[in-house]
């Protein structure tokens, strides 16, 4: 069997756009009074849980490691939307304008993994979700580092950056356990 990994993205990334525009339609674009710290702390609890469930292989909450993957691409691109359009206090998006931003950070992070790919010969496919949920935590410190920064950095990526490899580490995570693979220790 060949792995499609563009296909395999695409179909991970549909799941996390679905539940983006159920959300929208439900909620609205709530989500643009968030300021970066917000997000990268809405992040931070699904990673952390995920960890502590994957260390205690146990789920007393219900939502599985999936769903909060999930979670993590959305936050991710909403993070990517809001450094673009800036923080607002209270600002209500049009879905379709929502979903159209969304889009476009998603390409963004599609093709940043497709560059990364041609590189790195796809070597996430033998990491373990462990690992991708490790190197979210990881960004995610990066990232309030440079916020404490000021949002400068010297010679590192900046915030964008680590938004997008967070969504990418989160979207592998999902093709992942869509062929099967939970983890080392499941």
């Amino acid at each position: 069997m060949e792995l499609d990994t563009n296909k395999q993205y695409d179909q991970a990334v549909q799941s996390c756009k679905d539940i983006f525009l159920k959300k929208t339609m439900d909620y609205g674009t709530s989500w643009r009074c968030l300021r970066t710290i917000s997000i990268t702390d809405q992040i931070y609890i699904k990673a952390m849980r995920i960890r502590t469930i994957q260390d205690k292989k146990v789920n007393k909450v219900g939502e599985d490691i999936q769903g909060e993957l999930k979670g993590i691409v959305n936050y991710g691109i909403i993070g990517l939307i809001q450094l673009d359009k800036g923080n607002a206090l209270v600002e209500e998006l049009e879905t379709s304008t929502a979903l159209s931003l969304y889009e476009q950070h998603v390409a963004k992070a599609r093709n940043t993994m497709l560059d990364k790919n041609h590189d790195y010969g796809e070597a996430w496919r033998d990491m373990s979700q462990e690992s991708f949920v490790d190197l979210i935590i990881t960004k995610l410190s990066r990232i309030k580092q440079i916020l404490a920064n000021d949002g400068k950095t010297m010679i590192s990526e900046g915030i964008d950056a680590n938004f997008i490899d967070i969504v990418n580490y989160a979207v592998f995570g999902l093709i992942l356990i869509s062929e099967g693979k939970k983890g080392h220790t499941a």
